[in-house]
């Protein structure tokens, strides 16, 4: 028997192999993508030995059918407020309907595994709610080799018993499920998780440089730093891996890493937290990003800084 009928919109770079592992553990999965591509690549997972297997679905209408749950994966609160309910949620309710709210049968669960915004999405829960409908937050850390590998963290906002219902479906997508607290508070920790690693990399970035400059050998300095007060996921897994290589292919695009570094700084800022570090943080990124394509990797930031800053 399968574990299930999940519904899954966004057939990304993460999308994909994320649905992968719900298909090896028993799912049956029903995807949805704009994109025929992607489409097509989610077809190709086929079925399981433990039972699972996959529907592409072009009508957003269905895509729930038959689900307990819906996920999404999408890029931000303006695509996910569309998705569910045809409209921004700031413009007129009025506004004909034609989203995902509509079209989901009573009782459904959405999950959102978007790195949204976390005051939006409690004004989203609250529509999903008037509509009897749950709406949980469950974003995740870990980028596409950890999605390929199951090892992501999910941090979960929402109601306990919604938590504890689906944690063994998010098990099977992640390594660590952990219930953050209500519903936007992993919308939160993802974005102010982000604006801490974003620090790291632009820190380890420069000192690395610096250090080349200075003689030093990078994959050297790395192997110390490591073993060393200085290790962050940077040194550990970004540079090696994506920098030093000058692979430059993390999976995650540098204007959604500046989205998500604006909304943290919208929370220390609403919560009168010293943001001084913070801003500064913000502001090399918001530079590379003007300089660079806006879907360039991430991790190109280190690439930009050692060619601003040649001698």
């Amino acid at each position: 028997m399968t574990a299930g009928t999940v519904g899954f919109i966004g057939l990304g770079n993460m999308g994909i192999p994320m649905t992968r592992r719900l298909v090896a553990a028993g799912y049956h999965v029903r995807g949805l993508d704009t994109s025929a591509e992607a489409r097509e690549n989610f077809a190709a997972i086929g079925s399981s030995d433990a039972g699972g297997g996959v529907t592409a679905i072009t009508e957003l209408g269905s895509v729930g059918d038959g689900a307990d749950a819906v996920i999404l994966m999408l890029p931000d609160s303006d695509i996910v407020e569309r998705v569910l309910l045809g409209r921004l949620a700031r413009e007129p309710a009025d506004t004909p309907a034609g989203g995902l709210l509509v079209n989901l049968a009573p009782g459904t669960t959405i999950i959102d595994m978007s790195s949204s915004d976390p005051a939006r999405t409690r004004v989203l829960a609250e529509l999903a709610g008037s509509a009897r409908m749950t709406l949980i937050d469950a974003p995740v850390s870990g980028g596409v080799a950890g999605a390929r590998a199951g090892s992501l963290m999910i941090m979960v906002g929402g109601p306990s018993e919604s938590f504890e219902r689906f944690k063994p479906m998010l098990s099977a997508i992640g390594k660590r499920v952990v219930h953050a607290g209500d519903v936007g508070a992993g919308h939160a920790v993802k974005a102010l998780n982000n604006l801490m690693s974003a620090a790291h990399l632009l820190a380890s970035s420069e000192a690395l440089i610096a250090g080349r400059r200075f003689g030093l050998d990078p994959a050297v300095m790395l192997e110390i730093i490591n073993g060393a007060s200085g290790r962050s996921g940077s040194t550990e897994n970004k540079w090696p891996n994506y920098v030093l290589t000058e692979k430059y292919d993390a999976g995650f695009s540098i204007r959604l890493m500046v989205k998500d570094l604006k909304l943290a700084l919208g929370i220390e800022h609403a919560t009168g937290v010293p943001s001084a570090a913070s801003e500064a943080v913000v502001a090399t990124w918001e530079a590379a990003l003007a300089a660079l394509p806006p879907d360039a990797d991430h991790t190109t930031i280190a690439r930009w800084l050692n060619d601003r800053t040649e001698l």
